[in-house]
């Protein structure tokens, strides 16, 4: 089989998969999509560590899908910053919530949105420099706008265009929407709002850094060609951890 052919099929079994824990989900084994991320203008893929000015958005604490609204303009997590009413918080299966995404770079909660064409952040103080985050899309692609002006109004600071991601892959396989890439972006000016556009329930976002192109909680970005050694090295990683506590378990009983 071709690996067109792979990725066509792969693709199809997965066209009903959804962020929500609430839809039947096909089990794929053995299958990984290598992806090539792109970007527009000043866009990188995030390594490293946010800048310590960065403001790190990771939705813990705001609920399975609870509204995120003023969760960040709140004590003790006062940054007067606050969501459009159809962003939504959603915590991962494995955590007790709904949701069927894994590998999130803050376990267990992400972004997401179940109407309208776009979810929107609003930083009424402003933010520079950067603005950054993890994804994942493995169905269809996002769009990220950057405004200078409330609710994705006045001019355009920045743009990104986010393609599909890989899915079912390193660390967590038991969610479709797995792993959760970085991206970020630069650029000049003073941003005051943010527009998370795509799928409905087909698109989620975590650890939304404000103020670096590089996300906060980064790791380094493995080549698109490595992903499938990636997922093979941790199938080994468990085998040799489960080995050594039955060593232990047996040097305990002499």
């Amino acid at each position: 089989m071709t690996t067109f052919q792979l990725r066509k099929k792969l693709r199809k079994a997965c066209a009903k998969e959804t962020l929500t824990g609430f839809f039947l989900r096909k089990k794929l084994t053995k299958a990984s999509i290598v992806a090539t991320f792109t970007a527009v203008g000043a866009a990188t893929l995030g390594t490293g560590q946010a800048d310590a000015a960065a403001i790190v958005l990771d939705f813990e604490g705001v609920g399975n899908l609870n509204p995120v609204e003023n969760f960040y303009d709140t004590a003790p997590h006062d940054f007067d910053i606050t969501f459009s009413p159809n962003a939504l918080g959603i915590v991962d299966q494995d955590a007790g919530g709904t949701g069927n995404f894994g590998g999130e770079p803050s376990p267990s909660t992400i972004l997401f949105f179940l109407s309208g064409s776009a979810a929107t952040l609003n930083a009424a103080n402003g933010f520079t420099d950067g603005f950054s985050f993890f994804y994942s899309a493995i169905n269809n692609p996002g769009l990220i706008n950057v405004y200078d002006g409330l609710n994705g109004t006045g001019n355009i600071l920045a743009t990104l265009n986010l393609p599909t991601t890989p899915f079912n892959g390193a660390p967590d396989p038991t969610g479709q929407f797995s792993p959760f890439v970085p991206i970020g972006v630069s650029f000049s000016g003073i941003a005051r709002s943010v527009d998370f556009s795509g799928t409905v329930n087909q698109i989620g976002f975590d650890n939304i850094t404000i103020g670096s192109a590089i996300p906060g909680n980064s790791e380094p970005v493995p080549e698109p060609f490595t992903i499938l050694g990636s997922l093979a090295a941790g199938g080994i990683g468990v085998a040799l951890r489960r080995k050594r506590q039955q060593q232990e378990k047996e040097a305990a009983k002499v």
